[in-house]
């Protein structure tokens, strides 16, 4: 999930919509909006963020250390002009990129992708047995052999190894595959990239190794 940050709301919705255009959810604030829902959401919403775009807004420099106290999602400013003084005072307030408008939003989601790789280097891959899941936009692999996914259903499963052995409810799954609020889509849809998931690991490995618990969730048991 993307959360948009900017005054002008026409500017909020516009991104709002091209991320939903490309099948990524995301949220649009005003920035006083924004900072009263910071502080306020919980754990799994803030998990799910996969990056925050901050438009051009006057306390838009002291938001990257607000940010920072709750998530280490990347941070991208957006310029609407050519300056090499505002683009230094960005980086120096702790904004993790700084692109200029006009930009497209696979452009913004390929920099954020970027960003929490070069954040999260240390965070490494995990080894599951047989199975290998990265944490940076790669497939995960089977005996050393790539297993192409879907990106929801990839996305599922890096969360459920990264949170291994705890039970994940599928509103939690639901947040981080299409973000909170969404009124479009309904929960049930994660049953079905759940089945899907399943079957592809379980014709791999030869056993499930996500146990499933109806009305408690989700849980990788290896």
């Amino acid at each position: 999930m993307y959360v948009v940050v900017d005054h002008r709301s026409a500017v909020a919705d516009g991104y709002v919509a091209g991320f939903a255009r490309e099948g990524f959810p995301s949220l649009g604030f005003g920035s006083t909006e924004f900072r009263e829902w910071l502080e306020t959401a919980s754990d799994q919403d803030l998990q799910a963020v996969q990056g925050f775009l901050l438009g051009d807004f006057d306390a838009r420099p002291v938001y990257p250390e607000l940010i920072r106290a709750h998530s280490r999602a990347p941070i991208i400013a957006l310029s609407e002009e050519r300056s090499l003084e505002l683009t230094l005072e960005l980086f120096t307030a702790g904004i993790d990129d700084v692109v200029r408008k006009p930009v497209h939003v696979r452009e913004i989601a390929a920099r954020s992708d970027a960003v929490w790789r070069r954040m999260n280097a240390d965070v490494g891959a995990a080894m599951k047995g047989r199975l290998k899941v990265h944490f940076d936009g790669r497939d995960p692999e089977i005996d050393g052999e790539p297993l192409v996914l879907p990106r929801r259903e990839r996305r599922i499963l890096e969360h459920l190894v990264k949170n291994s052995g705890r039970r994940i409810t599928k509103t939690q799954l639901f947040n981080v595959i299409y973000g909170i609020f969404n009124e479009e889509v309904d929960e049930s849809a994660i049953e079905g990239h759940m089945s899907k998931l399943r079957k592809k690991l379980r014709q791999k490995l030869g056993h499930d190794v996500i146990d499933a618990k109806r009305y408690i969730g989700y849980r990788f048991v290896g």
